[in-house]
């Protein structure tokens, strides 16, 4: 495995981890450029310490947006942080769901499926066969 060094630590970290100065949003670049003021777009960066210079730079938004983080704000920062999703955690917490609710879920779930879709075509075929050759002599 091909690794590189980051410009920020001098680390070496796997290639996969690599990002380039020129891909990096102004913003965030400029707040690199606080620590290491030599820091340019030719400069390699892992995406380990990239992730920490966006949590920085948008605790620096908040900040001067609301003057304090909450510790909501701090949880979603952290969150950005680790790559993690939250929404669906935090819908859940906020607003459990009910058994009919997880229910619908399920059968709306498998309702817009292909699986439904085959099985309905498959049961729709075999009722026309058994109205128009079994019953083709019978009223219904």
């Amino acid at each position: 495995m091909q690794h590189f060094n980051s410009f920020i630590s001098n680390k070496k970290f796997p290639v996969t981890e690599k990002v380039a100065g020129k891909s990096i949003r102004n913003g965030i670049l400029k707040e690199i450029q606080k620590d290491h003021p030599e820091f340019s777009d030719e400069c390699l960066i892992a995406v380990s310490e990239l992730n920490e210079y966006r949590k920085k730079y948008t605790q620096n938004l908040l900040s001067k947006e609301v003057g304090a983080i909450t510790e909501l704000e701090q949880t979603v920062l952290d969150n950005i942080n680790q790559n993690h999703l939250i929404s669906d955690e935090a819908s859940e917490i906020k607003n459990p769901i009910s058994r009919g609710q997880r229910w619908a879920d399920r059968i709306a779930s498998f309702g817009g499926s292909w699986k439904f879709i085959c099985i309905f075509a498959f049961f729709l075929i075999v009722w026309m066969f058994i109205n128009a050759y079994i019953f083709h002599e019978k009223g219904f």
